[in-house]
């Protein structure tokens, strides 16, 4: 995501005990279905600031979404098929979804008793089939459901969900919209992959991430396959309906790359994108390879969101971006989309990362100095306003210290290393060792350390965790 600005638009558990009381709402249910051993998943994961964003007991494999959008995007129906493996005996667990209806429910191909409280959905499998969910096992839930999609607002003010556009829509998810359009576990150390269908009003075109492997129409109706094969976290999948001119090419490697773009702006947007090669050889010398099958943007028109957002394979833009947003939100498909934040806490190894791929950037390409791009958001007081690892509430994780002053570890850490090739290799090294998984703060402090060889206390304490600007050095 990009960092928002002052004027605005640059974007910036529940326990088991609880649960088994919201159970107690479900005429006939017990929480011992199953077995002695059996308990329900824990409604939320704990995150620091959305303790109840996401679901305990299993971990999604796979999503199959299938959604019907009508002629105005206003409305939709969908399936979502959702294969996971239970963590625990599961006698219960939940999904996250909020404002659509559920019309129907089933585990292992049988009805399951549905509970609803606001976001949170518990479903609890039919006697018949409690006893599958063991630990270790696989097991299918299909949810129906139906209705108008939310737009829901940030703690930030910011909005995200299902976001209304001249011509369609366009989903958005970070960090918790994406239960307004599929039910989930919408957390995002949970990552899994998918297969999106969407069904249009011909004439409208659907893109979603990964990669097109069918297209057809029939009776006035056209349904877009999307297929994501590596891992994805929930908040970074995307559907856009609309009007949209779509080009295919390809990187010197081969590597597809597809354009989705609003008529309205694609002249303007043409230079820009045309340099979508570019950038990702450029990434891959300093982080490695690309970690996606697929490359590309979606640009819709100024208004339609209040950010941009690495949204995975192809990053939205509201507007034609610019050549350094391009590169940011490129960038974060190795720091974000392929490592993915264990938790929102660690939200500035994404941005921190992007920010010094276009301080990056703007050296090799726009003759200015990393140094000099350091010493502007040093001087930032915006930036020092709260530590990077460590922002105050929900409502900070798009402020300037995530990105800036995260920008501004990693460069201490290059400093101190005062070995480029090290560098880099350390960096590509972090890449390889969490490609397509999730990964902390600690988890990166500890293997800088170790493959470093160098005691980094001062960094850490002090340009990623201190209270107050330390000394430039």
């Amino acid at each position: 995501m990009e960092q928002p600005t002052a004027a605005a638009a640059r974007r910036t558990a529940r326990g088991g005990a609880l649960l088994l009381a919201v159970l107690t709402l479900v005429p006939g249910c017990t929480a011992g279905l199953g077995g002695s051993g059996w308990t329900p998943g824990a409604a939320g994961v704990g995150d620091p600031y959305f303790p109840r964003l996401g679901n305990g007991g299993y971990d999604v494999t796979h999503y199959g979404l299938s959604l019907d959008v009508d002629s105005t995007a206003g409305r939709l129906s969908g399936t979502a098929v959702i294969t996971a493996r239970a963590t625990q005996d599961l006698s219960a667990f939940n999904l996250d979804l909020t404002g659509l209806k559920v019309v129907s429910a089933t585990v292992e191909g049988r009805p399951a008793a549905v509970n609803r409280a606001g976001s949170e959905l518990t479903l609890r499998p039919d006697r018949a089939v409690a006893d599958r969910l063991r630990e270790g096992s696989t097991f299918r839930t299909v949810v129906r459901y139906a209705g108008s999609p939310r737009t829901v607002t940030d703690p930030d003010g910011s909005e995200e969900g299902w976001l209304r556009t001249a011509h369609g829509a366009v989903a958005l998810g970070e960090p918790t919209g994406s239960m307004a359009w599929f039910p989930g576990n919408h957390h995002p150390g949970d990552k899994a992959s998918y297969d999106v269908g969407v069904t249009v009003p011909e004439g409208r075109t659907a893109v979603s991430n990964g990669e097109l492997t069918s297209r057809r129409t029939a009776r006035g109706r056209t349904t877009f396959h999307w297929r994501v094969r590596e891992p994805m976290a929930s908040y970074l999948a995307t559907v856009a309906v609309g009007r949209w001119t779509v080009r295919e090419s390809a990187t010197g490697n081969g590597l597809p790359v597809v354009t989705a773009v609003d008529p309205d702006v694609a002249g303007a947007s043409a230079p820009v994108l045309a340099r979508i090669p570019e950038v990702v050889a450029w990434g891959e010398k300093l982080f490695g390879p690309y970690p996606f099958s697929s490359a590309g943007a979606v640009v819709g028109r100024r208004g339609d969101a209040g950010y941009a957002l690495e949204t995975q394979n192809r990053p939205f833009f509201p507007g034609p971006p610019d050549t350094g947003l391009l590169v940011h939100e490129l960038a974060h498909q190795w720091f974000g989309n392929s490592v993915t934040p264990a938790s929102w806490r660690d939200m500035w190894l994404n941005e921190g990362f992007a920010t010094y791929a276009e301080w990056l950037w703007s050296e090799d390409h726009d003759g200015v100095p990393v140094a000099e791009s350091f010493g502007k958001a040093y001087a930032d007081e915006a930036n020092w306003a709260f530590p990077a690892a460590r922002p105050p509430g929900a409502a900070d994780l798009s402020r300037p210290p995530v990105y800036g002053r995260g920008a501004m570890v990693v460069h201490r850490i290059r400093q101190e290393m005062d070995d480029d090739e090290a560098f880099f290799g350390l960096v590509r090294g972090w890449l390889t060792a969490h490609r397509h998984g999730n990964a902390s703060t600690a988890d990166f402090t500890a293997y800088v350390g170790k493959e470093s060889g160098l005691d980094l206390t001062e960094v850490w304490d002090t340009w990623l965790n201190g209270g107050s600007r330390p000394a430039r050095g």
